[in-house]
């Protein structure tokens, strides 16, 4: 997949827009059944799922989905974690430069992918990224858009 430079820089204006004011296990609580409501709504075979810190607080499989989905969201969200910023601007960057993240990050891609569906939960205020968002089960760009929708419309109701 080659770089998009349009899209990278709507990527990187979701990154900025798409933080929170505070988030504990009652935001995870409710986000985690928004996503997993619209997934449904829209016969979404995900995987979602919500850490704070190094402890998964959420975490659902929708009909469809399958384990290999459970390791993608998983690798996913530790680029997130590793970068602090959105799985899919990661790999986005990467190929905007010309680099494949697999070859060219330096980390095991057993344990980690730069692809799209998983998102920091950044605090606004102070720029802490205190666990991750994320969905895996469609194409990356599709994992994509539809968290950065849902996120949208969660944070828009807070």
């Amino acid at each position: 997949m080659t770089a998009d430079r349009a899209y990278l820089e709507q990527i990187q204006a979701d990154e900025h827009e798409l933080q929170f004011a505070t988030f504990d296990r009652e935001d995870a609580w409710r986000l985690g059944n928004a996503l997993r409501e619209a997934a449904i709504a829209q016969g979404l075979p995900l995987v979602i799922g919500i850490s704070l810190g190094a402890q998964r607080v959420f975490h659902t499989a929708l009909p469809g989905a399958t384990p290999d989905n459970d390791s993608w969201l998983e690798r996913k969200a530790a680029v997130v974690t590793h970068f602090e910023r959105s799985s899919m601007g990661v790999g986005e960057q990467f190929r905007a430069l010309g680099r494949s993240f697999e070859d060219d990050s330096r980390l095991p891609s057993h344990r980690y992918a730069a692809n799209g569906g998983v998102f920091p939960i950044k605090l606004r205020e102070s720029g802490t990224v205190i666990g991750t968002v994320g969905v895996s089960g469609l194409p990356q760009r599709d994992d994509h858009a539809f968290l950065t929708q849902q996120l949208r419309a969660f944070l828009s109701g807070q």
